[in-house]
């Protein structure tokens, strides 16, 4: 996928959902990997002809493993955005003293909550997550398995405890696109050095996604037109940017939840 393209897909997500106002400070959470780097550079790139005018900081938060980011610091120098690198013991505290045996939750919420105090530190309101298509729909399909209940998360959230607005742009793009973008492109991504890299429920989910897209072929598009469709409240669109054929499939849920 080419820029242009990508930038086509992310406008389009942009403006679906509001997620960008005149005078946004807006955080780019960067692990390293090929979707946040995908995000800064599309986020990058938009600024120079986007309607509303915004700021974009790069936030990296180290979790201990002495990672190099040189690298990255050249990219973001090359998209004029600024890079903050924060310095943490978080793998410490999950591996060594806490030894959790399920260590994803309690990283992700110490790496979250680090993330979201240098974002309000650096004066930003709004904070962006690189999650795409196949995320959204891999959550969809994790939260019916393992909690019996329709749910995947918002394009936009608004976070009342440090009074930050998250936001996703990436949700229209597919993962095989951000792959494809990032060669490219040759985005200077590093391997996760985390030990629990690749063992997680969503690698789980991602292998079902893939299997019943092999027998049901379409079925990945079908999920992800549900939940454009209406199924789940914050993804509703305003009717004016909402397609004809959504619209029928609105009105025909509507009907069989009233028979």
């Amino acid at each position: 996928m080419r820029l242009q393209q990508l930038l086509s897909f992310v406008r389009r997500a942009v403006d679906d959902y509001h997620m960008i106002c005149d005078g946004d400070t807006i955080a780019v959470g960067i692990s390293g990997g090929k979707d946040s780097l995908t995000l800064l550079y599309a986020l990058a790139e938009l600024r120079r002809f986007y309607p509303a005018k915004y700021t974009v900081k790069a936030i990296s938060v180290d979790l201990g493993f002495n990672t190099d980011y040189t690298k990255v610091q050249a990219f973001c120098d090359k998209l004029n955005v600024e890079l903050e690198v924060v310095h943490t013991e978080i793998a410490t505290i999950v591996f060594d003293i806490r030894k959790e045996s399920n260590p994803c939750s309690l990283c992700a919420k110490l790496r979250k909550g680090a993330f979201n105090d240098a974002a309000k530190r650096l004066g930003c309101n709004k904070i962006a997550y690189a999650h795409h298509k196949d995320d959204v729909i891999e959550t969809l399909l994790m939260s019916l398995v393992f909690e019996g209940r329709i749910h995947t998360f918002s394009p936009v959230t608004y976070l009342d405890r440090t009074d930050l607005t998250l936001i996703r742009p990436l949700i229209y793009v597919n993962e095989c696109d951000v792959k494809g973008f990032s060669n490219i492109y040759e985005l200077p991504v590093f391997k996760n050095p985390c030990p629990a890299d690749g063992e997680t429920k969503r690698e789980d989910a991602s292998r079902w996604i893939k299997k019943l897209n092999e027998e049901a072929p379409g079925v990945r598009d079908r999920l992800f037109h549900a939940i454009r469709a209406g199924v789940i409240p914050q993804w509703r669109l305003p009717e004016d940017t909402v397609s004809s054929d959504e619209r029928g499939s609105n009105r025909t849920a509507e009907a069989e939840s009233n028979i």
